[in-house]
């Protein structure tokens, strides 16, 4: 039905509990033929007269136009308040919870736009818990809904990172450049950049880095010209990314550190965790000799990613990245612990996370001389890569294992690793 529809059905059925006739609603502002049209749904009424009517029915002006009343309007306004705050305070669970609650509520199926803001917030919450299956499905309804050119560029967007999350770049890619490509391109704005952005990294885990490196200067290009700290962020962060595989780690720092500069200026709570690990991802490689002071901000970055909206991917390779800032300060211990806790938190045989939190355990366990183990996790990498597509990052991955098992002394294991790394990057 169409709102027309939905508004004349509303008046026709409160007329009815009234028990007035057409004419007597009509009268004497209106004409019942009239009225007979608005029920019908064959007239739209015009604000003044759907308050007028509102008030010769008794009833909410809100009631008529969305099929609520005033008191439930501001019920469901105040409960999406409460499930966009948990949120934003890493409460994903709960918010995951509130969100899915609201949508269960019947007065919301006529508030579009609430149901929407709604879908959209269930689907956030769904990814920071880590199922990116149902993160997907839900983006993916949203997709093909008519939605404000805003709304769509943040679906598209999140639909594009949870494809690059899960391992699933070609969709991933395609995502990006359904809104990027074409003579229809919407011009450069900072949620445009964002989503750009995004896809710029997908590039980056695919392999294809020629285009990464073209992609990350028009990006650039596009931030400087906005000048807005959002788009700034964006560009610079993941430039900084794509100069870092490329093997530009300094000017991977500088990138860095811009973005860091920007963001924290702008407050923004998982933006701001996710740029620090980055900054310290990059610093550790660019500075080895700074493990420790890494090492450090690290621990601290383990908080403030429990305390925001961080998913648990995000999660996970805090988790992970501390461990290698661990081993390479000589605490074995803890790079233990915290690579066991960042393979927990990564999905189950589906992420590149939990090959490289069990390649470190190997590492580490090679290290301290109990080989048995560091081989059995070792081993254990293989369970973690061989479900996963082909990407410039599993090629990278598998040649490290290669690296790991080869210096355990088992050629055989290693020659096929790096059989794998070399199908993984086709050649």
């Amino acid at each position: 039905m169409t709102t027309s529809d939905l508004v004349g059905l509303r008046i026709k059925t409160v007329r009815r509990q009234r028990g007035l006739s057409q004419a007597q609603l009509a009268h004497p502002e209106l004409s019942d033929s009239y009225v007979s049209l608005i029920e019908s749904g064959k007239r739209t009424p015009t604000p003044a007269v759907l308050e007028l009517l509102a008030q010769k029915l008794d009833c909410s002006l809100s009631y008529l136009i969305n099929g609520v009343t005033a008191e439930q309007m501001e019920d469901i306004e105040l409960a999406l308040g409460y499930a966009r705050l948990a949120l934003e305070n890493g409460e994903v669970q709960e918010a995951r919870t509130r969100f899915a609650e609201l949508l269960a509520n019947n007065n919301l199926t006529g508030l579009t736009t609430l149901r929407q803001d709604t879908e959209f917030g269930l689907a956030l919450a769904t990814e920071a818990c880590g199922d990116l299956d149902e993160a997907i499905s839900i983006l993916l309804g949203l997709r093909e809904e008519d939605l404000p050119t805003e709304r769509r560029i943040e679906v598209m967007m999140v639909l594009c990172r949870a494809h690059r999350d899960s391992e699933r770049l070609t969709e991933a890619v395609e995502v990006g450049e359904q809104m990027l490509a074409g003579s229809a391109r919407l011009p450069w704005s900072d949620s445009l950049v964002e989503l750009a952005a995004t896809l710029l990294s997908a590039y980056m885990w695919r392999g294809d880095l020629l285009r990464a490196r073209q992609f990350a200067a028009e990006l650039l290009n596009a931030a400087d010209a906005l000048g807005t700290p959002r788009s700034i962020v964006a560009a610079n962060w993941n430039a900084s990314l794509v100069a870092q595989v490329t093997g530009h780690h300094e000017e991977a720092l500088s990138f860095a550190e811009r973005a860091m500069a920007m963001q924290a200026e702008t407050g923004q709570p998982r933006g701001l965790a996710r740029m620090r690990l980055s900054l310290l991802r990059v610093r550790l490689r660019a500075r080895p000799m700074e493990s420790e002071a890494v090492r450090d901000l690290l621990r601290a970055s383990v908080a403030e990613f429990e305390q925001t909206s961080t998913s648990m991917i995000d999660r996970a390779r805090v988790h992970v990245e501390l461990a290698n800032a661990e081993y390479m300060s000589g605490d074995f211990d803890k790079a233990v612990e915290h690579a066991t806790i960042g393979r927990s938190l990564a999905p189950e045989f589906k992420h590149v996370l939990g090959a490289e939190a069990g390649l470190l355990l190997s590492r580490v366990y090679n290290a301290v001389g109990r080989h048995e183990e560091a081989a059995e996790h070792a081993t254990s990498v293989h369970d973690w890569l061989t479900p996963l597509p082909d990407s410039r990052r599993s090629a990278s991955t598998w040649f490290a294992t290669a690296e790991t098992i080869e210096a355990l002394g088992d050629a055989d294991g290693a020659v096929e690793a790096y059989q794998r790394a070399l199908a993984c990057a086709g050649l």
